[in-house]
């Protein structure tokens, strides 16, 4: 298969509309041709395109950048001599500047097909800035590498964040370039948006089930975005952010597993299948311990579960990773009611509301986790309701059926 840059690299007559007209490319570490060139260098190559600018998102165009809230400033390219605008610096939003210093912006951006991950809101940022400023955005795409699969509540109105970027479930199953057509639909952006689709991308096809595995490598799109398998459990694992468990930062496999000091994890274990057994489906989980070396419980010996992805059990239509994390933190609730789980800190610069609210778009989720009458079967039909009217709302945009 071919992802979207490979695709403009090889083909002069998807490249014929950017003659004479000034670039710039939104890219990150991932952003790599199929031959291991960063697609700013590989664009620079090409005698048919004036590259002007370039962008980096969270983390940096260079995937600097440990953490959240960790900015990356601005620089000029040494090789090519333009400049790099941060997206994640002194603004988050594209500035009039920076949106004059291009005309056409090339969006390589590799995701995880999560909400939460930044690179979806920054893409809303950038499609509304070329609205006001009469710019062409081209997606340049590539795999979900999570796939088809649609789960998690739905943010409500009034809680768009960085985080956040509009009414979609937590799991979402669009490609880029599919959001960048909701996101333009969504909010009647006027401008000229394109895709440059992939060639043969089998999102439901086995192994990858979304991820061309065994025909492209792996790239960490951010740091702590290591593999495959952590990808297909971030939809649920990133909640661990808002709470006081690691959620696996300063190991080795961050946001496989989670787990703290003072956790009985087999005791967990056995209190979430008694609970929704059905939301354990299509993972092996693992008793574990792990020490993390840095952010949360750094130094200590933490008990915890990892969750088990790269397993012949897998099963892709069955793994729900949203409801599997939130059985975990009712698990938590109704085993030890007055654990502290909920972590109250600044959390991508929002600092009234708490990070497990902003996470999942309402306090819908920690408010079942802590009401002790609530049961499984009221969080899956508050999610499955999300679910369906998000499937509806997203079929006009999707590219390959």
């Amino acid at each position: 298969m071919k992802f979207g840059i490979d695709r403009l690299l090889e083909t002069p007559t998807l490249r014929r509309p950017l003659a004479g007209r000034r670039i710039a490319l939104l890219a990150h570490p991932a952003s790599m041709t199929q031959d291991f060139r960063h697609s700013l260098d590989a664009l620079a190559g090409l005698p048919d395109i004036r590259l002007t600018a370039a962008f980096g998102p969270q983390h940096g165009l260079r995937g600097d950048k440990q953490d959240n809230m960790v900015e990356s400033p601005d620089f000029r390219d040494p090789a090519l001599g333009i400049p790099v605008f941060s997206l994640y610096g002194e603004v988050r939003r594209p500035t009039a500047a920076m949106m004059d210093s291009f005309d056409v912006l090339l969006v390589d951006l590799q995701d995880l097909g999560c909400r939460i991950y930044t690179f979806i809101t920054t893409l809303r940022y950038v499609l509304e800035a070329a609205a006001r400023h009469g710019k062409s955005v081209w997606v340049l795409d590539r795999p979900n590498p999570a796939g088809r699969p649609v789960e998690g509540l739905s943010l409500h109105e009034g809680w768009e964040s960085f985080v956040g970027a509009g009414p979609m479930p937590m799991r979402h199953g669009l490609t880029l370039g599919e959001m960048g057509r909701w996101l333009v639909a969504a909010f009647d952006l006027d401008l000229d948006y394109r895709v440059i689709e992939m060639q043969g991308w089998q999102p439901e096809a086995a192994p990858g089930h979304g991820w061309p595995l065994g025909e492209r490598s792996w790239i960490n799109p951010s740091p702590n975005a290591a593999n495959l398998w952590m990808a297909r459990a971030y939809a649920g694992t990133v909640m661990l952010e808002g709470t006081t468990l690691s959620e696996g930062r300063g190991t080795t496999r961050p946001l496989e597993l989670f787990g703290a000091p003072d956790l009985a994890a087999e005791r967990l274990l056995a209190e979430m299948q008694a609970l929704a057994p059905d939301w354990l489906r299509g993972c092996r989980l693992r008793p574990c311990w792990f020490e993390p070396t840095f952010h949360k419980h750094a130094g200590q010996l933490c008990a915890g579960v990892q969750i088990h992805i790269d397993d012949p059990a897998y099963d892709h239509q069955a793994f729900r990773p949203w409801r599997l994390q939130a059985l975990a933190f009712k698990g938590i609730r109704r085993l030890w009611p007055d654990y502290p789980l909920w972590r109250d800190f600044a959390y991508e610069y929002e600092f009234d509301r708490l990070a497990i609210d902003l996470i999942n778009g309402s306090p819908l989720l920690r408010e079942w986790v802590d009401d002790a009458t609530a049961q499984p079967g009221d969080l899956d039909a508050l999610a499955r309701a999300d679910e369906d009217d998000w499937l509806a709302r997203r079929d006009a945009c999707l590219l390959y059926r």
